[in-house]
């Protein structure tokens, strides 16, 4: 009998450490692609740029732009050019002259039927999910995809019911593990619970599929009652 418990436990022991190692890999091998992928876009955006360099500077230094066109040295500096320039981007904007001319190429794009309405919704979104709320949260629980079971939402803004007056919330779900893809759900105000959450605490609960996020929730109850929260209520633009 113990020569036919043997193979049994050996088998086991294989599957479950197959198991234990498939669980290990899998977090490193999505941080890595996704790592992966963030620089191989970096690098593609700054390719031109290296090899504009490399080409300006090898009537005088050949040598440098042969270095410069080495595969390595050439993808770090792609990375660091692109970064540089995300940096001075963001620095500019932040000024009135940034902001001038951010309006005035927006003003162009407005003008362009496609690109118009493609640019409009993704910055429109950008700006819902990145405001800071002064109170509440736009953090919700909503019932989805069936009234027994919840998920995490974001507001977006706010809509009125044209038959009723009522409130309602446009909702983004986000899916996991990759929070850009997801659902649009339009929910009636009444039937959101309302969290406490963080934008970093349902992002981190998201894409960890749950395994890291606060410890307690307001799964029952809103945080607040509904209705009283004035970023929610009263959003600064309608037409976030």
């Amino acid at each position: 009998m113990s020569q036919d418990k043997n193979p049994k436990k050996r088998s086991s022991k294989f599957r479950d450490n197959m198991i234990a190692g498939i669980l290990a890999i899998i977090p490193i091998a999505v941080t890595w692609w996704i790592v992966a992928l963030l620089v191989g876009i970096l690098i593609d955006v700054g390719t031109p740029v290296v090899l504009g360099i490399a080409s300006a500077i090898r009537p005088e230094f050949p040598m440098a732009a042969d270095l410069i066109l080495n595969t390595a040295i050439q993808a770090v500096i792609a990375i660091a050019v692109v970064i540089l320039l995300i940096y001075i981007l963001g620095a500019f904007t932040r000024n009135v002259a940034g902001r001038r001319l951010i309006r005035f190429a927006e003003s162009i794009i407005e003008r362009i039927p496609l690109i118009a309405t493609l640019y409009g919704s993704v910055s429109k979104l950008l700006d819902a999910l990145t405001q800071e709320r002064e109170s509440g949260s736009q953090i919700v629980l909503i019932d989805f995809p069936s009234p027994e079971m919840k998920t995490v939402g974001i507001v977006t803004r706010l809509i009125k019911d044209a038959d009723t007056g009522e409130e309602l919330a446009a909702v983004f779900v986000p899916t996991t593990p990759n929070p850009t893809n997801g659902y649009l759900e339009i929910v009636p105000m009444s039937k959101l619970t309302l969290t406490d959450w963080e934008m970093d605490d349902a992002m981190n609960f998201i894409i960890s599929g749950g395994a890291v996020g606060p410890d307690a929730m307001n799964y029952s109850k809103s945080v607040t009652p509904l209705g009283s929260s004035p970023d929610l209520t009263n959003p600064t633009d309608g037409n976030v």
